[in-house]
């Protein structure tokens, strides 16, 4: 007895703010990528599919995009800083200010 399958895999590329194409509101959008891979004994072998797709936080509008358009995408991400970097938005502690009593 074989037992045999796929089972998929969901990764979290970037965050970006972005117009969405369904709403038309200015906000952070998901850049995710999908890869499906092939299952033998429940062990992943190898990928059998890879999409990649942008989602909308606003009104969860999901966009497919190419390899190419999501690898400018990410390098737009990278570019920005991230969180935290020149540009992002940052979620660290607040500054303290020094005491002048």
């Amino acid at each position: 007895m074989i037992i045999f399958g796929t089972k998929g895999y969901l990764y979290r590329l970037a965050i970006l703010t972005l117009v969405c194409a369904q709403c038309g509101n200015p906000s952070a959008h998901t850049l995710r990528k999908r890869v499906t891979k092939f299952t033998l004994f429940f062990v992943p072998l190898f990928p059998v599919s890879t999409k990649y797709a942008t989602q909308c936080t606003f009104c969860g509008a999901e966009q497919r995009l190419t390899a190419e358009q999501a690898e400018q995408l990410q390098a737009q991400a990278l570019g920005q800083g991230g969180p935290g970097g020149p540009g992002g938005q940052g979620h660290g502690q607040p500054q303290q200010q020094p005491y002048q009593g």
